[in-house]
């Protein structure tokens, strides 16, 4: 009976590890299908090919998505497709874009979570509504209606009992304008919400969209940085019964999300978006006590390291698009 049972063991060790095997497999399969077709979006020569491959990897993500455990691989796609992963595990970003032969981008994504409710991981389409969404800082958005962006980084916080997964991208909009966005993400009901009111002394913002010139170059990124802060403080001058108010700098390193304020170019064209550029300040966020609080007037500084952080170069055939140096026309 000893022999029987450890050779059914055995069987059974090799069988799961014969599946496991497999189950790499169909996901390397997947991987590499995928990388096939993201390489038609970015090089195919008109709308419709590119359209045509955009549509056919998201239905190949999906059937992907759908294989038990697929929540566990490490993705390793072409750089034209960003691919985020929370902290935690329980949260991952697909993004990317359809150029169209005009300079217009249109955004499409995926998330993957993990649906408490359910107790099981699941995935939804994002809908790039981008051009019918208003008050696009005030507004909680779903899967079926996104503020499309193409996504650099994810930053997992906290607030009382909450989860929140705040993510920085960009949208190159058109041949006028480009986009950047801060927004926090949260799964509420067993469906992710985009936009969250995080943001301190900013009663109905829910993200961060810096729009401007596409000429100009627009930092944005989560960094240690060394923060200056001014502070005012009153002090008597000597041998008088005087005051005067005096400036004290303070340095301190911090993790803060950090980016250029952009504004109007020209008096009177606040509004029109083409004409903003960085107006020579920089701002910061640091997560305090469950909210992302603004430092006006900080300014980061890096020794012998360049703020601007390149993201994901497309093939020379297309525009050529990072996070801060945006887009090179090739």
């Amino acid at each position: 009976m000893g022999k029987k049972l450890n050779s059914i063991l055995l069987t059974f060790v090799l069988f799961a590890s014969v599946a496991g095997a497999q189950d790499k497999g169909i996901m390397a399969d997947y991987q590499t299908r995928l990388t096939s077709l993201i390489g038609r979006i970015a090089e195919a020569p008109t709308d419709n090919e590119r359209y045509l491959a955009s549509e056919e990897a998201v239905q190949l993500l999906c059937k992907a998505l759908d294989e038990e455990d697929s929540e566990q691989w490490k993705w390793n796609l072409p750089d034209y497709v960003s691919v985020l992963t929370s902290p935690d595990g329980l949260f991952r970003i697909f993004s990317w874009a359809v150029i169209r032969d005009n300079g217009e981008f249109e955004c499409f994504g995926i998330v993957q979570f993990y649906n408490e409710r359910e107790e099981e991981y699941e995935y939804r389409l994002l809908n790039d509504k981008s051009d019918e969404i208003m008050n696009r800082e005030e507004t909680i958005l779903t899967a079926d209606n996104w503020l499309g962006a193409i996504y650099q980084d994810i930053i997992q916080v906290s607030a009382g009992s909450r989860t929140y997964y705040t993510l920085l991208g960009w949208n190159g909009v058109d041949n006028i304008t480009d986009r950047k966005i801060i927004e926090p993400v949260w799964i509420k009901g067993g469906e992710p919400q985009f936009g969250a009111p995080l943001f301190r002394r900013m009663r109905n913002q829910r993200r961060v969209v810096l729009e401007y010139t596409n000429d100009a170059m627009v930092s944005l990124a989560y960094e240690t940085q060394v923060i200056q802060e001014v502070e005012h403080k009153r002090e008597k001058v000597k041998g008088t019964n005087r005051s005067r108010t005096v400036e004290i700098v303070k340095e301190h390193k911090e993790k803060v999300i950090i980016f250029d304020e952009v504004e109007a170019q020209i008096p009177g064209m606040e509004g029109l978006y083409q004409y903003y550029v960085p107006s020579g300040t920089e701002l910061a966020y640091a997560f305090v006590d469950g909210k992302w609080e603004l430092r006006q007037g900080a300014q980061g500084r890096l020794s012998d390291k360049k703020l601007n952080k390149d993201f994901a170069p497309l093939p020379k055939q297309v525009p050529s698009y990072d996070f801060n140096n945006q887009r090179e026309q090739q």
